[in-house]
């Protein structure tokens, strides 16, 4: 039975299937290109009942319900700040909302102990032959293992090594996405939940830090087409935001200033990956690199669900990554794409591109019923699947250490140590 699985990223996907692997006997090792856990990040949100049952089957629900936001309040304001629309904290919060930096951390240490973690590395090339898969890294080491799994995102680096270059499967669907973290407005600007201002096309918003009452993070979305940008070159990144809020008032000036002073940007377009077939050989895509959306897509959810049912499927084929890979896609697609279908009208609804488009969802979202129906739609979505039930085995794949921390100080909870790779 193969048993050695290797795993690229280690964000959501990564660790969880890392954990799932691990309890089934699997020896799986995780590659992030990061040199330690990525803390920052959005909330990301769990809604419905086969999300929930796949964090209750992890043990998770009582940690996650421990460091849950409790959600997020959204307010819409004109250019004066008056009130143009309220939305609960569940609109965006579903039933748990977690910071996805502190997730990463929950599904690294639950899984830490069955799994090889290696950060600062990432695979820059992929060898199948009929018994393995040789990998060599970008650190010049070379590896053989069983399986290959492509748990890294939209911008999937194993997808582009065995299923061929990004264009074919990420459309991009008209609007960017930027976060930056800055000190924390004045009030009356920012109250408990987000503070969004719209003009057609573009979303202005600041929202409160869930851990320190000094910072804020803004989240600004706007329209374009497909632009050309370095993705590694933050400071070209900070001049395209600032020239598409150029001009807007509200406190659109003040969070501008506070992005050239950011350390660090996230930007990205809102995009969709549609990939044919998950699996080619022995190389599998789980999580976003398969069929994510950049927001809106409940991808986060639907990782959970995938790596769950993808190491059970190998678990009950004992390895047999043909049969389990075919089981695990058939289970599989019908839900993730009919999750994924929500990404597609993120932009649209945070930043309706005519004047009118504004008013009819400020004008829709403010009726109960509507809103309501809103509500239970996406948890009718993202509760279409029955799960599954794998039996672990009582005795697990031999626990591994925990790759110590670099600051002996820090608590449990602190970044790991990149783990070197163990020889061939």
């Amino acid at each position: 039975m193969p048993t050695n699985v290797l795993i690229s990223g280690a964000s959501i996907a990564g660790p969880a299937l890392a954990y799932w692997l691990g309890r089934h006997g699997f020896r799986p090792t995780v590659v992030e290109l990061a040199p330690a856990l990525r803390t920052g990040g959005q909330a990301v949100d769990f809604r419905g009942e086969t999300h929930l049952t796949v964090l209750e089957r992890m043990g998770l629900l009582p940690e996650l319900r421990r460091i849950q936001t409790g959600g997020t309040p959204m307010r819409f304001v004109d250019e004066a700040g008056r009130p143009l629309l309220d939305l609960p904290a569940e609109f965006a919060g579903g039933a748990i909302e977690v910071l996805r930096g502190d997730l990463s951390r929950v599904l690294y240490e639950r899984s830490a102990p069955y799994t090889e973690y290696v950060f600062g590395d990432s695979i820059a090339a992929i060898d199948e032959s009929a018994d393995g898969v040789r990998v060599t890294f970008a650190s010049g080491v070379v590896r053989d293992f069983d399986l290959v799994i492509g748990a890294d995102g939209l911008h999937s680096r194993v997808r582009s090594l065995a299923f061929g270059p990004e264009e074919r499967y990420v459309s991009h669907l008209g609007y960017y996405a930027a976060t930056w973290q800055l000190p924390r407005p004045a009030e009356p600007v920012l109250t408990r939940g987000s503070v969004g201002y719209n003009v057609p096309g573009r979303l202005a918003s600041v929202g409160p830090d869930h851990r320190d009452p000094g910072l804020a993070g803004a989240f600004f979305v706007f329209a374009a087409p497909e632009l050309a940008y370095h993705r590694h070159d933050t400071e070209q990144q900070k001049r395209l935001v600032a020239d598409a809020f150029a001009g807007l008032g509200w406190v659109v000036p003040e969070l501008l200033d506070s992005l050239r002073r950011a350390p660090d940007l996230y930007f990205d377009s809102i995009s969709r990956a549609d990939v044919d077939t998950w699996s080619a050989g022995r190389v599998c895509l789980v999580g976003d690199a398969a069929c994510g959306a950049t927001i809106g897509g409940m991808g986060t959810g639907t990782a959970l669900v995938a790596a769950y049912v993808l190491a059970g499927e190998l678990a009950r084929a004992a390895g047999d990554h043909r049969t389990a890979f075919a089981r695990y896609e058939g289970l599989l697609r019908k839900y993730a794409t009919g999750c994924q279908v929500g990404g597609d009208r993120t932009g649209k609804f945070l930043a309706p591109g005519t004047a009118t488009g504004l008013r009819l969802r400020n004008a829709l979202l403010s009726r109960p019923l509507f809103l309501n129906g809103m509500l239970k739609l996406g948890e009718k979505v993202s509760s279409t699947l029955a799960l599954p039930d794998y039996p672990v085995p009582d005795h697990p794949a031999a626990e591994r250490p925990v790759p110590a921390h670099p600051d002996p100080d820090l608590p449990a909870a602190g970044p790991p140590q990149p783990t070197p790779h163990a020889p061939r």
